[in-house]
């Protein structure tokens, strides 16, 4: 069968297994021992200050290489002295079209309102139609049940 406890079908990762090492790999600095995070981190600073005093190490090619990118953007810092509150802030484009966006609308909602728009004076018309209509059925209604009362008073007597 396999090896282990008889775990069943799916056999887990061997997390639990520990990995102690004997002096001897102690004494050399070699292990089989994963290393931890602190113990990277302060090789990292020890290599970094070997590094600082050659030159600065670049990854890929931007050591052969050196270029400007003129479409980097580089942050412009500002310091808080220097900032001129008057000054109105700069909107980007899409800041500006969305704030015309907004104020076209409001204005054509004002003047949908006011009934000055081609819409609104449809709507009007149709509302105006509608209107007649309901009162043109009222008075039909009203001279039916008339002429209803007036049979029924006339089959009465």
């Amino acid at each position: 069968m396999g090896s282990g406890a008889g775990r069943g079908k799916f056999k887990g990762k061997p997390t639990g297994r520990r990995n102690f090492s004997t002096p001897e790999e102690i004494a050399t600095g070699f292990s089989k021992k994963p290393r931890t995070f602190k113990r990277e981190q302060e090789e990292e600073e020890e290599s970094e200050e070997e590094s600082n005093d050659e030159s600065v190490k670049r990854k890929g090619t931007q050591g052969v290489i050196e270029i400007e990118n003129p479409n980097l953007v580089k942050m412009k810092n500002v310091k808080a002295k220097d900032v001129d509150l008057d000054r109105p802030a700069e909107l980007s484009r899409r800041e500006r079209e969305e704030l015309e966006k907004q104020r076209a609308n409001e204005h054509y909602m004002k003047l949908q309102e006011q009934g000055k728009t081609e819409q609104a004076k449809k709507d009007l018309e149709r509302l105006a139609l509608i209107r007649q209509q309901r009162l043109d059925a009222i008075k039909k209604r009203a001279e039916e049940k008339a002429a209803k009362a007036a049979k029924k008073v006339e089959a009465c007597k």
